[in-house]
């Protein structure tokens, strides 16, 4: 809700991540995926599963770039070669770079802050390396992700007493989200950098998204752009489309996963 699974342009990761089973994102205009495209990509999906790491990375960016062009939602169904796979909120998504990438840091804080990639790379790294699951149902096992501590960037923006929660947005211009303050704080929540030890691609939210360990995966934001601290938690994309704002793995949603750490 919003990859990985769930990525894409504005994809929930995860994810942006996934509309669960029972519920389905908003209807886009567009055209619908032929059906020789179709049983194209569900042949290279099946390859997908037993294909070399080169072909796998081949096969990642291709179902990455066919389901930016995809209102039907199927090619969301096709696992990628890192058996994520993804949904789009959001027609497309604009690409950010080392050198154009900003983050911004900012609401009832003393020291509103911009960051660079670059002033991201030079903060002490937290790598973790944890289940991530999807509410949809499908999970990636030991899945390894490198950032800074959110809350190490809140500490250094000051936060104010009133503040209670936190806002993030991304620059697919859609999708959002929010955790109470205390959850930011947490130490497996991540302003995340890399993925499986490789920097975040865009495709998976990159240059830099969300990481929240312990929840499902649209919590994860990808393609973050802005933290606000705000004064209570504002729902995010999915939680408006009936998605718990509280997303435990296996404490919500109605699904009894096992915790992912």
């Amino acid at each position: 809700m919003n990859p990985e699974p769930s990525e894409g342009p504005g994809r929930p990761d995860g994810p942006s991540e996934e509309p669960s089973r029972d519920r389905f994102p908003p209807e886009e205009e567009g055209r619908p995926v032929g059906r020789r495209v179709f049983l194209a990509t569900l042949g290279l999906g099946a390859l997908g599963v037993v294909a070399a790491p080169g072909l796998q990375r081949g096969l990642e960016g291709f179902l990455g770039a066919a389901s930016g062009n995809d209102p039907t939602g199927l090619t969301g169904l096709l696992p990628n070669g890192g058996g994520f796979r993804y949904y789009s909120v959001a027609a497309s998504v604009p690409r950010e770079d080392a050198t154009g990438y900003r983050l911004r840091v900012d609401g009832l804080v003393d020291h509103p802050a911009t960051y660079t990639l670059a002033d991201l790379r030079a903060l002490p790294q937290t790598r973790m390396v944890r289940d991530v699951q999807c509410v949809t149902g499908w999970r990636v096992p030991r899945t390894a992700f490198e950032g800074v501590r959110l809350a190490r960037l809140l500490e250094a923006a000051g936060v104010r007493r009133t503040a209670r929660a936190v806002r993030f947005t991304c620059f697919d211009g859609t999708y959002t989200e929010s955790l109470t303050l205390g959850q930011a704080r947490r130490p497996d929540v991540l302003v995340a950098l890399r993925m499986q030890d490789k920097d975040l691609g865009h495709d998976h939210g990159g240059p830099v998204r969300l990481y929240v360990a312990p929840m499902y995966f649209y919590k994860s934001a990808k393609w973050l752009s802005g933290i606000t601290v705000t004064d209570e938690v504002r729902p995010g994309y999915w939680e408006d489309r009936g998605y718990d704002v509280d997303a435990w793995v296996g404490r919500s949603n109605g699904r009894s996963d096992v915790p992912t750490g």
